[in-house]
């Protein structure tokens, strides 16, 4: 009941959230391609609703090289990402109760297997983070990205050596994805 509840207003803010992001984005094209006049009521309630949001978006915008125009853009763009990414982190808090929930009912061989299943699931998502901070050009030398390379360096320098160059591509995470996959079905596999 609360877990059903939690989504359904989870889902309501992302929705209302796009929609505000698609009105004040269609309204600011609309204006630009001269469609709607720029003083009419409609587009000046649009930019009083819109630019308490869009302000500082257009700064970091004009700050990162682009144009303060696309700032529309960026802030639908932002909104889906980040409303994609507050439903799965709410269905994953749901899904961590209930699993919780169960494992209170549940033996040590259980927890253990849930441990070591957390632990190569936590290993599998820092991959993810270091790969998709290398394509961002994140220094791995940032404080947030430290623990990040400290979880992944010991599969992956041993990899790097290992593999045969591929000219651009770095297929050492994927090998250490697959490597960690098959080490935690051996691993629960033997404490089932």
């Amino acid at each position: 009941m609360i877990a059903g509840l939690a989504e359904y207003v989870t889902r309501t803010v992302v929705v209302v959230a796009l929609g505000y992001a698609a009105i004040v984005a269609l309204t600011h094209w609309a204006v630009r391609k001269k469609r709607l006049n720029p003083f009419g009521a409609w587009p000046r309630l649009v930019r009083r609703l819109g630019d308490p949001v869009l302000t500082p978006l257009e700064r970091r915008v004009v700050r990162a090289g682009g144009s303060p125009q696309d700032a529309p853009l960026w802030l639908l763009g932002i909104v889906v990402v980040g409303g994609l990414l507050l439903i799965s982190l709410t269905r994953w808090v749901i899904d961590l109760a209930y699993s919780l929930a169960a494992l209170s009912h549940a033996g040590p061989r259980t927890w253990l297997i849930q441990v070591v299943s957390g632990v190569f699931w936590g290993l599998r998502l820092a991959l993810i983070v270091r790969v998709i901070a290398s394509w961002l050009g994140a220094s791995p030398y940032a404080k947030w990205m430290r623990p990040v390379v400290a979880l992944t360096d010991w599969i992956l320098e041993p990899l790097r050596r290992v593999l045969p160059p591929f000219g651009p591509l770095d297929l050492s995470p994927l090998a250490a994805w697959l490597l960690l996959w098959i080490a935690e079905q051996a691993l629960v596999l033997a404490l089932q």
